[in-house]
């Protein structure tokens, strides 16, 4: 038996492995590009695969496809959505900028499953991945529309719910160290004290302000290409079908998609899905400061600062015993490199809008969906395995108060700027305390000082500390 079947397409005879289920144009696209061995995402796919079922409801509903043909696509579209026929989408990522050959790609499968499910020869085209599964839509307008979907469900399903994790976890630490008072650091010199739990709130409000940036972009995700076809004007489309899909999309999806405005803009430029990466950019440099600060906080064990003492997980040496490394800080840290770096890519391609269509679609989708995977799965580790296991060391946090030659600046209004720096350059040289020089010089009467060097007054008034944010 032969492995392979002789199908076509409009530049004829191509072989196709006997038992695949895509065709010609997806044959030809492998042969084309053998770059880099990556399909792309499965989110990509999976969108595919409820558009396209979208599209065949719809053309039923409206004449354009008879019933045995429909409710055949029908099915195969929800195998493909839900991830049946994946290793069946074997374009390599680094392809045609408008995506076409992924399009076509899920054309032919879905094509060649319909008629398998009626009984058909596989390649016969009895079910056409152009005339039928692809009827009134152009990858021009489909792809666009895929990213959109994919990265709108991926910022729902996902990287919203891993953040409020984070947001929760770092908010319960507020609550449980706002009674540690700990010295403050500015330019990684000592500064005046403030609470641990103050210092926790500034990294929970950074993380529900990354989520405020990305719910902000959700209305111009919501906005598809769908209609468009090949270069906003809609032609070979019947004037309701895209409305139609859009509707039945929304529901399926349970997201508030509507057609974008202007078709000719959400084909040429892919302005939503930079915005969207620029939203994961700040994120990531939020979260870089946050994993920073907590594994400096927690350095030591005996000679670093170790206010805090953060979960054991793993070794950390091979040669060392006994160490242990802040290993997801570091994992975070080069999650959100990565992110960075993908913003860069998303950017360029976003610039890759020529005329009347964007041709970097495909390395777009694939740099904005793995910063959102990659992302969602480090917030969720790191508030289960960091943040919700770190402990205050009180004892520390005080004995470091107590020698921080800041605590000289609640005595700069009484005693004047000068006076208290002389003060505090006595206590540097000599060794002692900021407390132990007044108190040895006899500068203050001793309850003006107790109540002037009071570190937790220093750090101002709690405030109440709700539960839950939102």
């Amino acid at each position: 038996m032969s492995q392979y079947r002789i199908e076509r397409d409009s530049m004829g005879e191509v072989a196709v492995p006997v038992k695949a289920l895509y065709g010609a144009q997806t044959q030809r696209a492998v042969e084309n590009f053998p770059i880099s061995g990556r399909s792309i995402p499965r989110r990509m796919i999976g969108a595919m695969g409820l558009i396209k079922k979208s599209y065949a409801r719809i053309n039923r509903e409206m004449g354009g496809l008879e019933e045995r043909a429909a409710a055949a696509i029908v099915r195969a579209s929800d195998e493909v959505a839900r991830g049946d026929h994946d290793g069946e989408f074997v374009v390599d990522v680094f392809q045609t900028g408008s995506g076409t050959s992924s399009n076509m790609n899920a054309n032919e499968v879905i094509a060649n499953r319909a008629i398998l499910i009626l009984g058909g020869e596989l390649g016969s085209r009895e079910i056409h991945p152009n005339d039928h599964v692809n009827r009134g839509q152009s990858s021009n307008d489909i792809i666009p529309t895929v990213l959109h979907v994919a990265a709108f469900s991926a910022l729902r399903a996902d990287l919203l719910p891993a953040l409020e994790a984070l947001a929760a976890s770092l908010e319960e630490k507020e609550r449980a160290f706002d009674g540690i008072v700990k010295i403050g650091r500015t330019h990684l010199q000592d500064a005046v004290p403030i609470r641990l739990g103050q210092e926790f709130s500034g990294y929970a409000a950074q993380v529900r302000k990354g989520m405020d940036r990305l719910k902000a972009v959700e209305p111009r995700l919501a906005e598809l290409a769908l209609g468009g076809t090949a270069v906003g004007t809609g032609l070979n489309a019947p004037e309701e079908l895209p409305e139609k899909v859009i509707t039945l999309l929304a529901e399926e999806t349970a997201l508030p998609l509507v057609q974008n405005p202007n078709l000719f803009e959400a084909l040429a430029s892919k302005d939503a899905l930079v915005e969207a990466s620029g939203a994961l950019r700040t994120l990531s440099v939020s979260l870089t400061k946050i994993a920073e600060d907590i594994r400096w906080l927690g350095s030591g064990p005996r000679c670093g600062l170790g206010e805090i003492r953060i979960p054991d997980l793993q070794p950390g040496s091979s040669i060392m015993p006994g160490k242990v490394n802040p290993v997801m800080s570091e994992m975070m840290l080069m999650v959100c490199a990565r992110v960075q770096g993908n913003d860069l890519t998303t950017s360029l391609c976003g610039q890759g809008g020529r005329f009347e269509l964007n041709v970097m679609m495909p390395v777009l989708g694939a740099c904005l969906l793995e910063s959102i995977e990659i992302l969602s799965g480090a917030c969720r580790t790191f508030a289960s395995r960091c943040v919700d296991g770190i402990e205050p060391d009180a004892a520390r946090c005080e004995e470091m108060v107590e020698r921080s030659l800041a605590l000289v600046t609640a005595l700069a209004p009484v005693l004047g700027y000068d006076r208290a720096a002389g003060v505090a350059k006595e206590a540097y040289s000599s060794g002692r305390t900021v407390r132990e020089i007044c108190e040895a010089d006899d500068i203050l009467p001793a309850s003006q000082l107790q109540r002037l060097l009071d570190p937790r007054k220093m750090t101002g008034t709690s405030r109440p500390l709700p539960k839950t944010r939102r």
